[in-house]
């Protein structure tokens, strides 16, 4: 049985329900919900991929455009944090998604995103401004969120000036040329994906209508933070509209990510697909830290890399200089 909400305790959010790698509703003692300064938070103990007995996207209401785009690239069941988060954000809530890298949460927020902004009952009709806005921390992820969506929006269309069109998905990201992507703005866009800078950058210029924008996605939030990013986040969410949806997504949830959920969400729900106190990283992967000065780092790759039953490699790097060195 799912777990019912907490009577000693108030929230705006509906009952949720999370299952086990087996497909099977969790217990109640392992589905918690409880509101905490104003910040529902439910709990899900879960580290589980989709089945074939978990909610297919289809069961979850969405619409057949996006559950046919996703079919036919083998996707049809959902995650653990997909499961979660899907009933509460096609309603239109506010929502804090909390899991581990590579637990679906793309498709967490960007299934609700692309059903609300293309039904029927939408608040206004798709006319080339941004609709949406995902913000991410890095160009790799930009461009991953991006063919993302644009897979599970493959049969979606907008209707502009009483003619039909594709729904259009556009990322935007610094280390290339602005004509590009300007010129791409000028010609419509429904979704925008974009890291911080760019994305200000345009808003700035005019360029970037934010206006009308009514789902807005802060993914890897606290990436986000690490890389400086929260005060170029906090001037563009004070340039979209106050009413609107706010989806946040974060692996960890440090005291300034909280603040800003607290600051510019409307009671959200705070939702954790895995236990409370597991780490960032998965439990199969194996950590190590060699102490080195920064003369003998190559040296001590170039050892690694050879080490037997090496296998694929990446290899992550602070600056691009020092990636090229490398």
């Amino acid at each position: 049985m799912c777990a019912p909400r907490s009577r000693g305790r108030s929230s705006s959010a509906r009952p949720l329900c999370a299952r086990d790698e087996k497909g099977t509703a969790l217990s109640t003692t392992d589905v918690t919900t409880e509101e905490v300064d104003g910040m529902a938070t439910t709990t899900a103990v879960v580290d589980a991929p989709s089945s074939d007995s978990s909610p297919s996207f289809a069961e979850l209401g969405v619409r057949p455009e996006i559950v046919t785009a996703l079919a036919e690239r083998g996707i049809t069941h959902t995650f653990a944090i997909q499961e979660l988060t899907l009933p509460l954000a096609l309603g239109g809530s506010d929502l804090i998604g909390q899991a581990r890298t590579g637990m679906g949460k793309t498709y967490g927020f960007g299934v609700p995103l692309l059903h609300r902004i293309s039904t029927s009952d939408a608040t206004r009709e798709l006319d080339g401004t941004p609709r949406a806005l995902v913000i991410v921390p890095t160009r790799e992820l930009c461009i991953q969120v991006t063919q993302d969506l644009k897979i599970a929006a493959t049969g979606l269309t907008a209707h502009t000036d009483g003619r039909s069109r594709p729904l259009k998905v556009l990322s935007i990201y610094g280390g290339t040329p602005y004509e590009q992507q300007t010129e791409a703005l000028g010609k419509g866009v429904d979704v925008v994906v974009g890291t911080p800078g760019r994305l200000l950058d345009l808003a700035n210029q005019s360029t970037l209508v934010l206006g009308k924008v009514e789902v807005l996605v802060l993914d890897e939030a606290d990436e986000m933070l690490d890389l400086g990013f929260l005060p170029d986040i906090e001037k563009i969410l004070r340039m979209v509209p106050e009413k609107r949806q706010t989806m946040l997504f974060s692996a960890t949830m440090p005291g300034p990510i909280i603040t800003l959920a607290r600051t510019f969400l409307t009671k959200p729900t705070h939702i954790r697909a895995e236990a409370a106190d597991s780490g960032a990283t998965h439990e199969n992967t194996a950590q190590h830290v060699y102490r080195a000065h920064s003369l003998d780092k190559p040296e001590l790759v170039a050892r690694i890399l050879q080490a037997d039953g090496r296998g694929a490699t990446m290899i992550f790097c602070r600056t691009k200089r020092t990636a090229q060195k490398l």
